[in-house]
């Protein structure tokens, strides 16, 4: 029960901090600060629920780890609920800060309702998303497995490595889609926000289709240990 809670709470953070940077400092801080921020949120979780659940806070994550027998079935489809709901209470939190003060100067163009929903943004194509979800998922789903890896991991440096990898991938997707590679971080957001619903199959289609495709690069060009579970 402790590692699914673990995964609730840090999901719950990572949608209400990393969201919320762009929800309440997106202009001061732009694309560049809000990948940062996402990164920073995620290296903070890594340490401080790693050792308990393993930090995935995403599905496609725990799908990677799923495709990659190093997780039960079981716990996969507890892991997803537990993060669902977790940015579900996320979003929700979010939502109710972003209606306090109607002068506030919330951050840009962050989607529908400024809760920095997963859309489209201007002059990005849906496949032109896609594509970009396919590829940045991949990459980071790659950096997870491996850095994690048993034999050829880096142990505690692990987290570092998944916070810059994630920062780095926002940067990068921000201005295509506000950047996913999370279904739940997708999801609780869009609770708030009706309009963002008609992008949100992307946001799980292309990271589940990153994370296979990440599994199959972790098992050409890595794969030094063996699965836990068959350990």
């Amino acid at each position: 029960m402790k590692k699914y809670l673990a995964e609730f709470f840090g999901t719950m953070f990572l949608v209400l901090l990393a969201c919320g940077s762009a929800v309440l400092a997106g202009p001061s801080i732009g694309g560049l600060g809000i990948g940062l921020c996402f990164g920073l949120v995620l290296v903070c979780l890594c340490y401080a629920i790693g050792n308990v659940s393993g930090c995935h806070v995403n599905p496609a994550v725990s799908f990677g780890m799923f495709v990659c027998g190093k997780m039960t079935l079981k716990d996969f489809v507890g892991y997803v609920i537990a993060q669902l709901a977790g940015a579900a209470v996320g979003g929700g939190l979010l939502y109710l800060l972003s209606q306090t003060g109607a002068d506030f100067n919330f951050g840009g163009v962050t989607g529908a309702n400024n809760l920095a929903t997963n859309v489209l943004q201007p002059g990005a194509t849906t496949l032109m998303a896609l594509i970009a979800e396919v590829l940045l998922t991949m990459f980071f789903v790659f950096i997870v497995l491996s850095s994690t890896d048993e034999k050829c991991g880096f142990g505690n440096f692990a987290g570092l490595a998944i916070g810059l990898g994630l920062g780095l991938v926002n940067i990068v997707g921000i201005p295509v889609d506000n950047c996913s590679v999370n279904p739940a971080r997708s999801f609780g957001p869009a609770l708030f926000s009706p309009d963002a619903w008609g992008d949100f199959w992307i946001m799980v289609v292309g990271p589940l289709a990153g994370a296979a495709l990440a599994v199959i690069l972790y098992r050409l060009a890595v794969n030094c240990g063996r699965p836990a579970q068959q350990q």
